[in-house]
């Protein structure tokens, strides 16, 4: 018997409806990992400027670098670790890695100390969240995929909105250090306890569906031939992975530059905080209808119409030099993204088999996750070299391009 199929004594069903305790627990564990994440969106490009005194933006955006690099490649193995460790297991090491990170950020000496913390946030976001994807997959089944995915996703990027929000807040009262981060401190031990005591495998249900899907005969495929089938060798595959990671591109530009320019107009935290929180915010609440449209309509329009959603909120962020027209480019980044995140996942799901579906999600947040760290970096250099504005317009473009590639190449995707 595989690791991941031991301890199982009982019945084992498929379904939300049958396992919905463990979902809703994943659910709230999810929401501990993207509450990691939230703890810098307003914060810490301001800590850069304004208490480590950085003036080159390049080198403010360096922890986004080092986050997206180190969570790209722990996505790489996650899918690996998973499937010879078991769910559970992985996802307890994610939360065991990420422990240290509020407290590095909060006694950091020098700005070396928050790229290291964002390694080490990279690390268990790579862990944690792949974990909670892979097991809420193995509890639902095929049928509500996408349903199930847009809940998950739901969880992480309220939580994300959510902490930007209360981060800038507490920081206009307090300081931009320690307060804020008190809450990384919160989310830490809570998302270890429930995973530790709560949070059971779900290698059964996985096995269950090996079971009624039986692999095609062959040998099995080697990660090697998994990595080039959804990176190049499989067109919808491609275009999903293209897909992923100029979303992410565009995500990682948000993080990083965003709160610079805002503050460069005159804005003060709590209302950075306010445009910083509504992106993910609109995001995390949206993804629950748009999981479940995409199960009804299909997923290569909702991705392709969800690219061109934020290509024209970055269009309209480019333009404005005020409040309103920031918090309108917030708002169609969030609708955008939403259409995409989980459907995205669902596509990639529906195309893998389950003996290799953990490997290929791994391989797609790879790409995916690969963006913060390409958008942080490209952005900081050209806003280094050319101001801000003209790297909103250039990740604007790649992703109204993108939106084509996905039409044209993901003919293969579900369709209703």
């Amino acid at each position: 018997m595989s690791p991941i199929a031991m301890g199982v004594s009982q019945p084992v069903r498929l379904g939300l409806a049958a396992n919905w305790r463990q979902f809703v627990l994943l659910l709230i564990v999810n929401a501990c990992v993207g509450g990691m994440v939230g703890l810098e969106r307003t914060v810490v490009p301001l800590l850069g400027a304004q208490t480590f005194h950085l003036t080159d933006t390049t080198l403010i955006t360096s922890f986004i670098v080092s986050f997206g690099i180190a969570k790209a490649l722990t996505n790489l193995l996650s899918g690996a670790l998973a499937d010879r460790f078991g769910r559970k297991p992985v996802l307890l090491a994610g939360w065991v890695i990420g422990l240290p990170v509020p407290i590095m950020i909060m006694l950091a000496p020098s700005w070396g100390w928050i790229i290291a913390a964002n390694v080490l946030l990279g690390v268990n976001q790579g862990l944690a969240w792949s974990m909670t994807v892979n097991m809420k997959i193995d509890l639902v089944g095929p049928s509500r995929r996408g349903f199930a995915l847009g809940l998950n996703e739901f969880s992480g990027y309220a939580a994300i909105g959510l902490t930007a929000f209360l981060t800038g807040l507490i920081a206009t009262r307090y300081g931009l250090r320690p307060a804020p981060f008190y809450l990384g401190l919160l989310y830490a031990a809570a998302g270890l306890l429930v995973s530790l005591l709560l949070v059971r495998d779900t290698g059964a249900h996985l096995a269950l569906e090996h079971d009624i899907h039986p692999r095609p005969a062959g040998a099995p495929l080697r990660f090697g031939q998994i990595f080039a089938r959804v990176s190049l060798g499989d067109r919808a595959l491609f275009a999903a992975s293209q897909a992923g990671l100029v979303s992410n591109l565009k995500d990682g530009m948000s993080w990083g530059l965003l709160p610079l320019l805002f503050a460069a107009h005159g804005l003060g935290v709590e209302r950075i905080g306010v445009l910083k929180a509504v992106y993910p915010a609109v995001w995390g609440v949206l993804q629950i209808a748009t999981g479940v449209a995409s199960d009804h309509w299909g997923r290569r329009g909702l991705i392709a119409g969800g690219l061109w959603v934020q290509g024209a909120g970055l269009l309209v962020t480019a333009a404005s030099e005020g409040f309103a027209g920031w918090l309108l480019g917030s708002v169609l980044l969030g609708i955008g993204t939403a259409m995409v995140y989980p459907t995205l996942l669902a596509a990639v799901s529906d195309a893998a088999e389950p003996a290799w579906r953990a490997r290929g999600l791994s391989v797609y947040r790879f790409w995916r996750d690969l963006g913060y760290a390409v958008g942080a970096l490209a952005s900081g250099i050209l806003a280094d070299l050319f101001g801000f504005v003209v790297p909103i317009l250039a990740i604007a473009a790649l992703t109204l391009l993108s939106g084509v590639v996905m039409l044209t190449l993901g003919r293969t995707m579900l369709e209703r």
